[in-house]
């Protein structure tokens, strides 16, 4: 009964929300319009003895000795051997249209045996986009991401401490060469490409008053002529339509995620009249240890003999039981949780039933 409350609950939500109208923007991608990723190695400095082993990531050493000299402080390796340095892998997403100077967030991981950042402080970082140029540098102090304490004898990790983040912590100093303005055809992508979608959100654009801009091209795009308009400008455009609500279709699907045992169900599932019987094997072996003794004042030694007991019980089935063809969201959760089985058993079910040709959903099995 439970689990089908819970069921119901999620499902009901679901279908509540699928069957809102969303906003334009929510839905889909404007050509261009996206961010770009930059990666960089780097150096964290002032680490409390938690760094890298330098034995073990003589990369950081290198690294560091390359670093003073450019300060002008010559050092060699045999007379450096700091523990409170580890070198890290420097990633940040640099945003659509930002400009020179603009602060980014990066997340900085450690790719040695350091045992935390916590509390060290990001030297700076060129960070290079896939083109290789150098589109921001990063500095900054660590905010780890986890605790870890350790004793002589024990070690206790909480979180993960060779992770963290440098809030504002890259400065953009080259601008990606992009000119929005410059565009006469600008292609809406859909997030999740479906006909009837695309054919609506061209209706509902050439509807809103911009005049008849709008073409879908495919399942996944929908062509806007800019120079269709009164207007000259892309973004103009862009900023009357984004808003405009439209209704979503989506293809019926279950997913299934094996680890927490959750079942997610869109709202357009059904389910044709099939019989179901489950049932479940346990092994049980059972080892107990019985002490052998020798006689009194003989040469023998006291040991301790294994025996096993290995047994097999099944568990009592539900027999057969028909699950009728349904017509709603809430027929195939009642029929479903008629069977009377466990979430982690009910996940088998519904991969047999779909095995059988009777599911008639998508099925994404995480």
């Amino acid at each position: 009964m439970r689990l089908l409350v819970t069921l119901l609950t999620v499902l009901l939500w679901a279908q509540v929300a699928a069957a809102a109208p969303v906003r334009l923007k929510d839905i889909v991608a404007f050509d261009g319009v996206r961010g770009n990723d930059l990666v960089g190695y780097g150096l964290v400095v002032g680490l409390n003895g938690s760094g890298d082993s330098l034995r073990n990531a003589p990369y950081t050493e290198d690294m560091m000795v390359t670093l003073l000299e450019r300060l002008g402080v010559n050092v060699s390796s045999d007379q450096f051997r700091p523990k409170n340095v580890a070198a890290v892998m420097v990633t940040a997403v640099l945003p659509p249209f930002a400009r020179s100077g603009a602060q980014l967030d990066v997340t900085v991981s450690a790719i040695g045996d350091a045992r935390s950042l916590m509390g060290g402080t990001l030297i700076l970082t060129p960070l290079s986009a896939a083109d290789g140029d150098v589109y921001a540098v990063a500095q900054g102090s660590v905010i780890a991401g986890g605790v870890s304490a350790q004793g002589e004898t024990a070690s206790v990790v909480q979180g993960v401490p060779t992770s963290g983040a440098v809030p504002s912590g890259a400065r953009v100093e080259r601008e990606v060469d992009f000119e929005f303005a410059t565009l006469r055809n600008v292609r809406l992508a859909l997030k999740h490409p479906d006909f009837t979608t695309a054919a609506r959100i061209a209706n509902r654009i050439n509807r809103s008053g911009v005049g008849r801009i709008a073409t879908m091209l495919d399942a996944g795009t929908v062509s806007l002529d800019i120079t269709a308009t009164r207007r000259a400008d892309p973004a103009s455009v862009i900023s009357r339509i984004e808003n405009l609500l439209i209704e979503t279709e989506t293809r019926a699907r279950v997913v299934i995620d094996h680890r927490s045992g959750t079942i997610v169900m869109g709202e357009d599932v059904r389910v044709s009249r099939v019989a179901v019987s489950q049932g479940n094997l346990t092994l049980r072996v059972r080892d107990t240890p019985v002490v052998s003794q020798p006689s009194p004042f003989s040469e023998g030694q006291t040991v301790i003999v294994p025996q096993s007991d290995a047994e097999i019980t099944e568990e009592a089935g539900i027999g057969f039981a028909e699950v009728q063809g349904s017509s709603s969201l809430s027929d195939v959760v009642a029929g479903l949780n008629a069977l009377g089985v466990s979430p982690r058993d009910l996940i088998d079910i519904l991969k047999a039933i779909h095995a059988a040709g009777a599911l008639h959903a998508e099925l994404v099995v995480n």
